[in-house]
Order: structure tokens, then C-alpha cells, then sequence
């Protein structure tokens, strides 16, 4: 017997260590990146569908209105894919685990002011934020500057000469590259149009804004081209 410090036989041993190990394969860590840039980190079963994740995540951020949202994931070849529901999350991920995915919005809403929860609105708002700063969301350079604007006063408030000293916009990034005379411009209208504006408020209007905007909801990725010989 084991206790009494024998050996079990060898066949059996390694079928009851196959056996263990395959307990221990069934088990995957996940780490999903969220729209705030924090992590949520999760562990699921070998056969959990992407579903199974999905909900977990909606529960976690308290979303109600999730048809607008998505994961997605990178491939080995850096190819970006949508985290099919119906089926498998290990069977889709060709990467070796623990798996790294993202929380992005999938549906861009014709009307996001038309949505019902503060917080689908808020995290549309921060997956527009991003588009804005990734350069997907592209807009002339007065466009630019309001909606600049609006994330300055939903992020920092009203503007407040004691605590916000001359350039201080150019603490923000909000666009791959911007000039001096963009962050004036942006501070300008944070100053004199935005004040009393709640975070929410300003969130909306930032909101409204960006659907008018043709690259509104818009997400250029490269493809992947096939060789033909």
C-alpha cells in the first residue's frame, strides 16, 4: 500500500498520472483586457464555450446591454478575431495558454445617447476614446478639439486656474500626434463652453458627436494576403 511505502505497479501508476495530468489540462487561466485598460482574470474548462466567458465578463462589469460588445483575440500570425460564442474558447485559441483576449465593442450604436445603462454608455465613450487615440477615429481638426474637450471635462471637470496651469491639456493624450496650437485650442473650449457639464454629460455629448463622424465605428485592420504562385 502506498502509506506503508510500497510501490504501485508501474502500468497503474502511470494511467493514475495520466489521468491527473489530463484533470490539470482541463483548467485554463484567461486574461481579458478591459475598455479602462485594467484586467479581469478568470479560469475556465477545457470545453467552455465563448459564451461561458462572455457572461462572466457582463457580470463583472454589471452590463445589461451586451449585444454591442464582443472579445477578441490575436493570433499567432497577428491576426485579429472575434471570440466565437457557440463554440470552444480553447479550440479557437491557437496561442498556448494562459490567453490573452480583449473587451471591445463589436456593434457601434446608430444613437449610443439612445442607450439605457450609464455604464453601456461609458464604456462605448472608452472604446471611442481609444479609436480616437489609435487614429481609427478620424475627424478635422475643430472636431478633434470638442471632442478633446469632452473627455478633458467627463476626466478633470470644470477648468480651475488653481489646479490646471498654463498647457495643461498637453498632460492628455488624445490623438497619435497633436500640435501646440491643437492642445490651445482643445483648452480654449474645455475653459469657456464646457463648464458645469457633468462627467456624464460630457460623456453623452462626446457621444453624439463621434456617431456624425464618417469613421465613426469604422475599424481598418490589415489583412492578411495570400500568396499565389
Amino acid at each position: 500500500r502506498p502509506g506503508h511505502g510500497h510501490c504501485a505497479p508501474l502500468r497503474a501508476r502511470s494511467a493514475w498520472m495520466s489521468g491527473s495530468s489530463r484533470n490539470l489540462d482541463r483548467e485554463y487561466n484567461c486574461t481579458v483586457r478591459l475598455l479602462d485598460d485594467s484586467e479581469y482574470t478568470c479560469t475556465i474548462q477545457r470545453d467552455a464555450k465563448g459564451q461561458y466567458l462572455f457572461d462572466l465578463l457582463c457580470h463583472h462589469l454589471n452590463l445589461l446591454e451586451k449585444d454591442y460588445f464582443g472579445i477578441r483575440f490575436v493570433d499567432p500570425d497577428k491576426q485579429r478575431h472575434w471570440l466565437e460564442f457557440t463554440k470552444s474558447v480553447v479550440k479557437q485559441m491557437r496561442a498556448q495558454p494562459p490567453f490573452t483576449m480583449c473587451f471591445r465593442v463589436k456593434f457601434y450604436p446608430t444613437d449610443p445617447a439612445a442607450l439605457k445603462e450609464e455604464i453601456t454608455r461609458y464604456l462605448v465613450f472608452l472604446q471611442i476614446k481609444r479609436d480616437l487615440y489609435h487614429g481609427r477615429l478620424l475627424c478635422k481638426t475643430s472636431d478633434a478639439a470638442l471632442l478633446a474637450a469632452y473627455i478633458l471635462q467627463a476626466e478633470i471637470g470644470d477648468y480651475d486656474p488653481g489646479k490646471h496651469p498654463e498647457g495643461y491639456s498637453s498632460k492628455f493624450q488624445f490623438f497619435p500626434k497633436h500640435s501646440e496650437k491643437l492642445e490651445r485650442k482643445i483648452a480654449e473650449i474645455h475653459k469657456s463652453e464646457l463648464s458645469g457639464q457633468t462627467p456624464a454629460t460630457s460623456e453623452l455629448n462626446f457621444l453624439r458627436k463621434a456617431q456624425t463622424l464618417e469613421t465613426y465605428g469604422v475599424d481598418p485592420h490589415p489583412c492578411k494576403v495570400k500568396q499565389f504562385s
